[in-house]
């Protein structure tokens, strides 16, 4: 049975915005080994952010940057029991509709290096070299 998932742009610290906050414990920190004081940053006070409900739980996270020269997408993280359902997906998509305008379409991210297909699919490509974020190899990768 295909489960209908809502993305929802929602402010910092409201109820939604909290338990994305949650999520993401859950996944980098505990999950991925990330240092909590490299989870939680600054940039989660201006961030906007997109949570994805299902079945009447968040179900996934990201949140999108205005750098100066592009919009940063970032924290995508999808709860474990709804992985592998395009959730990552359509929430990459509603970010992208939604900031298209902001810098004219210019995007980007740093991926973990196992998660670059997903990334590809929406035009981005890697440059530079493979960097540590969290522990894990990283690259960035930009769609301009």
């Amino acid at each position: 049975m295909v489960m209908e998932t809502a993305i929802l742009s929602v402010p910092v610290f409201s109820t939604l915005c909290n338990e994305a906050f949650r999520l993401r414990r859950v996944i980098f920190v505990h999950e991925q080994k990330v240092p909590e004081a490299e989870e939680f940053d600054a940039d989660d006070l201006s961030a906007h952010h997109l949570v994805a409900v299902t079945a009447g739980e968040v179900s996934g996270t990201l949140r999108a940057i205005y750098a100066e020269e592009h919009v940063k997408i970032g924290r995508v993280a999808v709860a474990g029991q709804w992985r592998g359902q395009g959730i990552a997906t359509a929430m990459i998509e509603r970010a992208m509709d939604l900031h298209r305008a902001a810098r004219d379409n210019r995007f980007y991210l740093t991926a973990q290096a196992d998660k670059l297909p997903l990334y590809e699919r929406f035009g981005f490509v890697a440059y530079g070299a493979e960097f540590l974020d969290g522990g894990m190899p990283h690259l960035a990768m930009k769609n301009y």
